[in-house]
């Protein structure tokens, strides 16, 4: 009984430890491969910003057309249609995603050993430079308090400059996140998107949180890079958007992370990441 518990703790520590950070951080040395060096937070862009707000505008044009009004008949529907309907809609975003984009992406069990859930390629190609998926959660400033959500949570991502963003669809964090998201309402307007925290979510990019960090046997081909959300996206948009501040006291822009393409990806190829460090 004890070594069948002490083998479930091991097994589940294998698959925490590749979204830890501290964990992460504390095994570059050892594992440099793994990690991709910047000078200062400003030289950590693989691609503009403009073309990351284009690739966002873009998908989230479609989704909105594509959507249309079939929001409000999907909160009307009876339990045993809603199923349908969320399958229905599901498709829906997969083919926006692959008209816009050109690619789509899943969740799948991962191909790296003890990893637990992945996010691979299902469709089309990956180019170069693109920007693949986001990291969604509630988004933390370095003197904010996150002691109780960071919990056994591997999902708490830490950004150069020290802000944190809480990517946990489940407990406390899941709480926190809708929120947080219904206090940030503009009468008929969603500031963000809670759909990330269940298993359909609107956004399909809205995923990045279960993309697993790289070793030397699999290569990153994803890295990460932070994005802040300008003044002037639009407010129609911004329902897709899958991160929220905690405090509404931020003067600070919406702080949001997306994965971009270290190199061209295939349908049937996982997402890894890589870890980045400044080098004074």
């Amino acid at each position: 009984m004890l070594r069948r518990a002490l083998n479930r703790v091991q097994d589940n520590w294998k698959s925490y430890r590749h979204r830890f950070v501290p964990w992460v951080v504390l095994n570059l040395s050892k594992n440099e491969k793994t990690l991709r060096q910047v000078t200062d937070r400003s030289k950590d862009k693989l691609v503009p910003d403009q073309e990351v707000s284009e690739s966002l505008l873009q998908l989230f044009s479609v989704l909105l057309m594509s959507h249309g009004a079939d929001h409000e008949e999907l909160r009307g529907a009876q339990s045993h249609l809603l199923r349908k309907e969320t399958t229905k809609q599901h498709q829906c975003e997969q083919e926006a995603m692959l008209r816009s984009l050109g690619f789509c992406i899943a969740r799948k069990p991962s191909t790296l050993p003890f990893a637990g859930t992945g996010v691979f390629v299902t469709k089309g190609v990956v180019s170069k430079g693109a920007t693949v998926a986001m990291y969604p959660g509630t988004v933390y400033q370095a003197y904010e308090p996150i002691l109780l959500q960071s919990i056994r949570n591997p999902f708490v991502f830490r950004c150069i400059d020290g802000v944190l963003i809480d990517g946990n669809d489940k407990g406390i964090s899941k709480v926190v996140f809708k929120s947080c998201s219904g206090r940030d309402r503009m009468g008929p307007f969603l500031m963000s998107d809670t759909s990330w925290l269940t298993s359909s979510p609107q956004n399909p990019l809205a995923v990045g949180q279960y993309v697993n960090n790289c070793s030397n046997e699999y290569p990153a081909n994803v890295c990460y890079q932070e994005f802040d959300v300008p003044d002037k996206f639009p407010i129609m948009l911004r329902q897709y958007l899958p991160n929220v501040n905690y405090s509404t006291d931020s003067q600070r822009p919406l702080r949001c992370v997306v994965l971009v393409s270290l190199r061209d990806i295939t349908a049937g190829e996982e997402l890894f990441s890589n870890y980045f460090t400044i080098v004074r």
